[in-house]
């Protein structure tokens, strides 16, 4: 009960719910009420702020920072046994090509994952993610199959389909690879959050950030410009890091304090 009201609350809080929730509530002062002016603010800081976010520098301004905290994996460290991926967005047809089950995220970790597999020989690669809403298979399940479909062999995959969030991985992948270095691989704005994670659990991740979005290279002046749900999406993902990282500070779970919750 506590994950999903966790997940409500916070999906309320994201930036176009957010929005849609203070314009509403402007044009309800405005048709309902005398609040106008009230009503006008509202409606006007809910438009403006949509806006903003729908622009690409400014919704890539706020994300840049948090994928710029790790560089691109490129190396061969020595004595890498396992990559790890961490689970995302993901549903389940097996009437669809297998990577199409992979949504949002993803993708992208799976690629970079098998990416990283493949350069270090002997490694394993481990898929974390439990099953999701009734779907039948799990997220860590679903991110096997489209490797597999991909040429890794299922003999070199680990599936590790009870954790549930970010914390949960970590104890999990604890309880699998000990105190030996493995790569960490996840998105690139969501890496710094799983790092604090895996960090205070004392564990000993290199980090491999997949799926950078913040685009530094030239665009096109219209790309700029004209406002995009790319871009509110690129804005949505910094956001939502932000929070986590609040809640990662508040509940004192991450690397800083030294003191990770495993369950």
């Amino acid at each position: 009960m506590l994950f999903t009201l966790k997940k409500i609350v916070g999906g309320l809080l994201l930036p176009l719910p957010l929005l849609i929730l203070l314009t509403g509530a402007g044009l309800l002062l405005l048709w309902l009420t005398r609040w106008q002016r009230a009503g006008k603010g509202l409606v006007t800081f809910g438009w403006l702020c949509l806006l903003l976010l729908s622009l690409q520098p400014v919704a890539d301004r706020l994300l840049s920072p948090l994928e710029s905290a790790y560089p691109t994996y490129r190396g061969q460290q020595p004595g890498i046994a396992y990559v790890v991926v961490l689970g995302g967005g993901y549903t389940f047809n097996p009437q669809w090509a297998p990577s199409s089950n992979l949504i949002n995220n993803s993708l992208p970790r799976v690629a970079e994952g098998i990416r990283l597999y493949r350069s270090h020989p002997g490694a394993k690669l481990v898929f974390t993610g439990a099953a999701a809403g009734h779907n039948p298979v799990s997220s860590a399940e679903t991110a096997s199959r489209v490797a597999q479909s991909l040429g890794v062999p299922g003999g070199d995959i680990i599936v590790l389909d009870q954790p549930r969030d970010t914390r949960q991985e970590a104890a999990s992948v604890g309880a699998l690879v000990g105190k030996a270095p493995f790569l960490l691989v996840t998105s690139a704005n969501h890496l710094p959050r799983a790092m604090g994670f895996f960090q205070a659990a004392g564990l000993s991740p290199v980090p491999a950030p997949a799926n950078q979005l913040a685009i530094s290279s030239p665009l096109n002046i219209w790309e700029k410009v004209i406002p995009s749900p790319l871009w509110l999406g690129h804005a949505d993902r910094a956001w939502y890091e932000t929070l986590g990282r609040a809640w990662q500070w508040l509940t004192g779970r991450d690397a800083a304090t030294g003191a990770g919750e495993k369950n």
